[in-house]
């Protein structure tokens, strides 16, 4: 029986891809690793095992014990501190002889650093918010001068490795913005931008040696819990929804290419809307996928397990369509401590009473 490792177990983004793999015809053992117990021990992975953090000086060598204990055919991390770390040490992983799918390592250095990011999509000519380094105080007021919009406000965040929206925050405000960065440690790091619409769009694709296998455009309806947040964004979708629009393909293609001369792995392209209708590139996902990938597993396209079938037997999928295979308006819906359900929109008037 061939074996899978997921590292991350027992979080929402590796518990859609173990959800998924457990599903696949061919039925691989899949076991999980990771660094919070009390994550892992909820994990739906066969077996589990404790590992450090990924920056930890014992992480490499817990990690090579595991892949040589269980001799897995293919390891999958899903968040991007242990990605950038993991993809560091490929070369003791493949001495295992256990596999890994993942672009080569400057691409996912360029793609967890944002600024690094939009450097390569200016570069490339692609339409993206004009980003400023902010390394000291009169970086900030420059980017208040030059940035801001009717109302003064630009849009802050961390370029460092974090998802979750790490350090976003939309301010008109000069002093909060200062005592932002500073509670962040942020002088160097942080980023200042134009504001976009809060309309946004996410494109997930996988790649392999330069050829696009399969893409799907999903759009966000609301965040989980982002009215407790200062930005309003928690990198947790709330609904979301399959959609598909050519020129959001377009622009995720030239966006994919622009950081990679030949795609390999997974690349996730979000994406937000300008006031002219024009989806801007904000960040590349890099080799991992979305925490909402069961969405499109139970709508009948199982991503996960396209990925290990073309990582562990090199087969391809027989799709009808490789962009946009699903059916457009399905709605994922989802809450805390409830399971999540798809939904079509008349679907969910009927289940609800109106006195």
């Amino acid at each position: 029986m061939k074996k899978i490792l997921i590292a991350g177990a027992g979080g929402a983004p590796s518990e859609g891809v173990i959800k998924s793999l457990l599903m696949s015809k061919k039925g691989e053992q899949v076991i999980g690793m990771g660094s919070e117990p009390t994550d892992l021990v909820l994990s739906n992975a066969q077996k589990k095992y404790a590992v450090p953090y990924a920056d930890a000086p014992e992480y490499l060598d817990s990690l090579l014990k595991i892949l040589k204990k269980e001799k897995p055919d293919l390891v999958h991390f899903q968040n991007d501190l242990e990605i950038f770390y993991a993809s560091q040490y490929r070369d003791e992983i493949h001495a295992t002889g256990t596999k890994t799918f993942m672009p080569d390592h400057d691409v996912i250095d360029t793609c967890v650093h944002k600024y690094k990011t939009y450097l390569k999509l200016k570069e490339a000519g692609i339409k993206v918010p004009t980003n400023l380094l902010i390394n000291n105080e009169e970086d900030l007021r420059n980017a208040f001068a030059e940035l801001g919009d009717e109302d003064g406000k630009i849009w802050l965040r961390a370029s460092s490795i974090g998802g979750g929206g790490k350090g976003a925050l939309p301010t008109n405000d000069f002093t909060f913005a200062k005592g932002w960065i500073d509670r962040f440690n942020g002088w160097g790091d942080f980023v200042a931008a134009e504001m976009l619409t809060p309309d946004t769009v996410t494109w997930l694709s996988i790649w392999y040696e330069g050829e696009l296998i399969v893409a799907q455009t999903r759009i966000r309806k609301g965040w989980t819990h982002g009215n407790r947040t200062v930005s309003g964004v928690t990198g947790v979708t709330k609904v979301g929804q399959t959609f598909s629009d050519k020129l959001v393909d377009e622009v995720a293609i030239n966006t994919v290419k622009a950081v990679s001369d030949k795609p390999h792995g997974i690349f996730g392209v979000d994406m937000a809307y300008d006031k002219d209708g024009i989806p801007n590139p904000t960040e590349i996902n890099i080799s991992r996928f979305f925490t909402t990938v069961l969405f499109f597993t139970e709508a009948g396209l199982n991503m996960p397990e396209i990925f290990k079938d073309l990582a562990i037997y090199g087969e391809k999928p027989d799709l009808d369509k490789i962009i946009n295979p699903l059916q457009d308006g399905l709605l994922w819906l989802r809450g805390m401590d409830t399971l999540p359900k798809i939904f079509k929109p008349e679907e969910i008037e009927q289940e609800i009473l109106h006195l």
